[in-house]
C-alpha cells in the first residue's frame, strides 16, 4: 500500500481505492474483475465496491471499496485464495491500490458525519 497506512488497531470503515490502466480490452478486463469482485464479497469485513470506468478513457477505471477495519482488509488481500485473482489483475492492467480513513462524509441533503476536517465539530449552521 502507502507509507501512510493506517494501523491494523485504528477502529471503523477504510477506503480502498484502486486506480487501473488497462493493457487489454475494458470487456476483458471487466470479467476478470468480476470474479475478483465475486471472491472479495465473500470476506468477512467486506461492506461494498464499485468498478467505475472513466467517461473519456475506456481503458481507465476506479475501484472505491468499503471494509469495516484494516484488519479485514489486509486478512482478505493476503488470503492465499486472493493471489491468483491478484495475479490475473496485474496481468490486465497497471494498478495504484491506496487505503483511506473517512475523514468527512456527507449524504444528498443530510448532517456531516464524522470528524470535520479541521477537528472541529460542525455547528448547527453547518448542519
Amino acid at each position: 500500500m502507502t507509507d501512510h497506512e493506517p494501523d491494523a488497531n485504528d477502529a471503523g470503515t477504510v477506503t480502498f481505492v484502486n486506480t487501473f490502466t488497462l493493457h487489454v480490452e475494458p470487456e476483458v478486463f471487466e470479467k476478470e474483475f468480476a470474479r475478483t469482485s465475486e471472491f472479495m464479497a465473500r470476506q468477512p469485513g467486506f461492506v461494498r465496491h464499485t468498478l467505475s470506468r472513466h467517461t473519456e478513457r475506456p481503458g481507465q477505471y476506479v475501484n472505491v471499496a468499503e471494509w469495516q477495519d484494516v484488519a479485514s482488509f489486509r486478512a482478505a488481500v493476503s488470503h492465499a485464495d486472493f493471489k491468483p485473482h491478484a495475479s490475473a489483475l496485474r496481468a490486465l492492467s497497471e494498478s495504484r491500490p491506496e487505503l483511506y480513513v473517512a475523514r468527512l462524509r456527507r449524504d444528498g441533503d443530510s448532517a456531516l458525519r464524522g470528524p470535520a476536517l479541521d477537528g472541529t465539530a460542525p455547528t448547527e449552521e453547518e448542519i
